[in-house]
């Protein structure tokens, strides 16, 4: 009997084991079974991330969402009987809970929070309905009116009807960001770029709204950074509406963070000799200096600077708190440490007590670092990459106190005959696929073959972004790093003069975007601020564009001299070419009285020039000026040179027709007019032709080259410096609106493969050729006799150009489509037909054929 039942105790302690067996494993299965996750299904995202934005309106709107377990909703705040949901509990997988509104009457917006719990996981989204119509003003307002950075924020913009908004269907954002020092910081998306987070929603005709929640802090991510400033844009989809055309800024309270606090002003003299910008004292130490004072002669309340030095750091110490001297109007501070072989990044921390703060970079600092575009430029056109400092806002300045060495081969070229130059217009983004100084460089042979002397370069001074023709500048003493460094612009330059070939920077000093330090130093809005002591507020002049100069202040006028004259030392250019000087001005005038004699304009230039011959005394010095006679002919006195356009006559001849083709217009005596055909800024003549050409000029190429040959020939063969724009050897026909009238052009090198083309580019090279070889008829004391006005179309035109040696060289073209007996303007004889090389007997008259030209020379 015991051992019966020690038996039956056995079998019964095994089947309890096999069963907690069976039931651990059953636990273990059913936690494998359930999931931790609550997440939004699709269309749920933007809900999940901006939460509901309801108008006065009684409505609903749904958020799906999928649960891993079973999950349950509902509402929290101070009130929320206004709100419904519907429903407020489900099951694990796919879910869609409605909230539902009552109309608002109160006149204040509400907010509530729905908050759904699955398992260990929790969503807070927020409810927010807008106050009343009658509350919500033209234009922006704001709930609450005193935004908190801890609170959620309802932004509402209504369009009155002087908006570009007003009417609109489309979907409208918000570009949207914290504004600190002067800079925009955590701005949700680029300009064109649509994120659900950016979108408003539309609460009724001409009235969107946004709710940054759960709160403005959060809603930007911004962590530790003060929120005290916003600035909001209001937009269209494509961005090419505004709500508001300029910036809109409401100011925020924060009662979290709080930004750096300066102490007390220090004074002390600037050291002797220190100049403003960046000043190397030796091989460890540097000041910086900073000019301040405003147009009513005060000044910021304090000046630090935060760089590598002091590990971006502000403090009131000697490593960052800047020293005052009203005497110079300046800030300074001594930096003692330095590692001589090191590049350094910083920035100035400028403000007032009110509150205003400003970070700015050094407006003479000859290297910027660029957060927004400096990543976009490949290594293989700017290999001395540095990356960009953690402590920065905006961009940065540098400096390094050994500079990089460049040892030039040639240190003393001089251009050779300034009165017969044959500048080639180059932009150094359209010119080659690499669209930089690499891709020039290996282009020079081309240029140096067809007989070009010198070469003028569209702006390179950094201007914003990397894709321009450049009149945007930003930063003068900088290269712009989107063509290269440094030592390849000093390198192009050099292999530019071994070639013979002189080089002519476009320079802009008109006007400078609002990346310019000494914009950014005194602003208001989007516009320089009343006592900028460099800018005007509005242009005096119709021509504006970004930030006008004032060329009659003195710090101007010490500004650009300066420039200039680092310009020449530095990279050893052998001219300017400035853009728009009849801007330079203060004197009010319309497009109908700009052009009028203006001697404080006269005066302006004069000085410049003079500052540039006290460096080099044969710099060549043009002027994109289009004004009075009177006062062109007193520039050019003065030794300066002045733009010719005769695009128009040139184009019309070009596409066969008389009406407005007289070439009289091109030639002066005085050697001081640099004319051309097509510039940066004028339509293709080829383009012209295939779209306009009369009978065979549009449809047939060969027609079209010959007929810009014999163009050429009435334009290289005319005494005076020339300018040809790129490609218009080629014939290159793309419109200069092609991706907009700035935007990137495509490349047609292959152009020279086509014999039409080749034949015109021959054209170029031959007269090149010879004005290179015979400078005595192309110099000022040439004499130019020429039929070439609308009455001398139809029987053919002609020009004879005799030098004081006794040699001659006569053009006869017909810019018909049928043969024309020209009669020939020289003495009847032997002539030598330059083109062929052969002696020809010449009579009276030349038959030439339709679009056909003839050179002949008497040696």
């Amino acid at each position: 009997m015991k051992i019966i039942n020690q038996r039956k105790i056995s079998v019964l302690w095994h089947l309890i084991c096999f069963s907690l067996v069976l039931a651990f494993t059953a636990c273990s299965d059913d936690k494998e079974e359930l999931q931790e996750y609550l997440t939004p299904a699709s269309g749920g995202e933007s809900i999940f991330e901006q939460g509901f934005s309801f108008g006065e309106a009684a409505s609903s709107q749904s958020v799906s969402f999928e649960a891993g377990q079973q999950w349950t909703a509902e509402l929290s705040g101070e009130d929320t009987g206004w709100c419904n949901i519907s429903p407020a509990k489900g099951t694990s997988g796919k879910a869609t809970i409605m909230v539902s509104v009552g109309k608002n009457e109160t006149g204040k917006a509400r907010t509530a929070q729905l908050n759904i719990v699955s398992g260990s996981k929790k969503k807070e989204i927020s409810v927010t309905q807008a106050a009343n119509a009658i509350v919500a003003p033209d234009g922006l307002s704001f709930t609450p009116a005193a935004p908190d950075a801890d609170q959620s924020l309802v932004i509402t913009f209504k369009a009155d009807a002087k908006s570009a908004l007003y009417g609109h269907k489309g979907d409208v954002y918000v570009h949207i960001g914290v504004v600190s020092e002067g800079t925009w910081l955590f701005v949700p998306a680029e300009w064109t770029e649509n994120k659900d987070k950016c979108k408003m929603t539309s609460t009724e005709a001409n009235v969107w709204s946004i709710t940054l929640s759960p709160n403005i802090r959060e809603w930007f991510g911004s962590g530790k950074t003060p929120v005290n400033r916003l600035g909001i844009v209001i937009r269209s989809a494509d961005g090419n509406k505004k709500g508001i055309e300029s910036d809109s800024f409401v100011e925020v309270t924060d009662t979290k963070y709080e930004g750096f606090v300066p102490g007390e002003i220090k004074t002390a003299a600037v050291p002797a000799g220190m100049v403003e910008g960046i000043n190397v004292v030796d091989n460890s130490t540097v000041t910086l200096v900073l000019y301040d004072k405003d147009a009513n002669g005060n000044h910021k309340d304090f000046a630090h600077v935060v760089g590598d030095f002091n590990n971006w750091t502000l403090g009131n110490d000697e490593k960052s708190q800047m020293y005052r001297d009203d005497a110079s109007g300046c800030w300074w501070i001594t930096l003692a440490g330095l590692d001589a072989g090191k590049e350094y990044a910083f920035q100035y921390y400028v403000g007032t007590k009110a509150g205003e703060v400003v970070r700015l970079a050094d407006a003479y600092t000859e290297k910027i670092l660029d957060p927004d575009n400096d990543k976009y430029i490949p290594a293989s056109t700017y290999n001395e990459s540095m990356a960009y400092p953690e402590g920065g806002v905006g961009i940065v300045s540098t400096f390094k106190i050994q500079k990089d060495s460049y040892n030039w081969k040639v240190n003393d070229f001089k251009i050779a005959n300034p009165e017969q130059l044959v500048i080639y217009e180059l932009h150094l983004r359209d010119f080659t696929a690499s669209s930089d100084i690499n891709g020039a460089m290996g282009k020079l042979s081309y240029l140096k073959a067809m007989g070009v002397n010198a070469i003028e370069l569209m702006p390179v001074q950094e201007f914003d972004g990397n894709d321009s023709w450049g009149y945007n500048p930003c930063f003068f003493f900088a290269m712009d790093k989107a063509y290269g460094t440094k030592a390849m612009y000093k390198q192009f330059i050099d292999a530019c003069h071994e070639a013979g070939m002189a080089v002519i920077l476009d320079v802009v000093y008109n006007h400078a975007t609002g990346n310019n330090p000494l914009a950014k130093l005194y602003w208001d809005g989007d516009k320089t601020a009343k006592n900028n002591p460099y800018f005007n507020v509005e242009a005096p002049h119709p021509y504006s564009v970004f930030h006008d100069f004032n060329h009659e202040s003195p710090l101007v006028r010490k500004f650009v001299k300066r420039n200039l004259q680092f310009l020449l030392k530095e990279y050893k250019v052998d001219g300017f070419r400035f853009d728009l000087t009849k801007g330079f001005t203060q004197t009010s005038c319309t497009e109908s009285t700009a052009s009028n004699y203006d001697a404080s304009r006269i005066a302006i230039l004069k000085d410049y020039n003079a500052a540039i011959k006290e460096v080099k005394e044969g710099s060549y010095v043009i002027l994109e000026h289009f004004c009075d006679s009177k006062e062109e002919n007193e520039l050019a006195a003065d030794g300066m040179h002045l733009w010719r356009n005769l695009n128009n006559a040139y184009c019309q001849s070009a596409m066969g027709y008389a009406k407005n083709s007289s070439f009289s217009s091109l030639y002066e005596k005085t050697p001081a007019w640099v004319g051309f055909m097509e510039s940066h800024d004028e339509e293709r003549a080829a383009y012209k032709q295939s779209q306009w050409g009369e009978g065979i000029l549009k449809t047939d190429l060969d027609a079209r080259m010959n007929q810009l040959a014999l163009n050429t020939t009435f334009f290289l063969t005319v005494p005076g410096p020339k300018m040809v724009w790129q490609f218009g050897e080629m014939g290159y026909d793309i419109s200069i609106e092609e991706n907009g009238r700035t935007g990137r052009k495509p490349l047609h090198w292959e152009y020279l493969e086509n014999t039409n083309r080749k034949e015109l580019h021959d054209v170029y090279a031959d007269l090149m050729k010879l004005r290179n070889a015979h400078p005595e008829l192309f110099d000022s004391s040439a004499i130019l006799t020429w039929k070439v006005g609308v009455s001398d179309w139809d029987n053919g035109r002609s020009l004879l150009v005799e030098s004081v040696t006794g040699k001659q060289l006569v053009v006869m073209g017909n810019f018909t489509h049928n043969a024309v007996d020209v009669a020939f303007p020289a003495t009847a004889g032997n002539w030598t037909n330059y083109f062929t090389g052969k002696s020809e007997t010449i009579n009276t008259q030349v038959n030439v054929p339709a679009h056909g030209y003839v050179v002949y020379t008497n040696f």
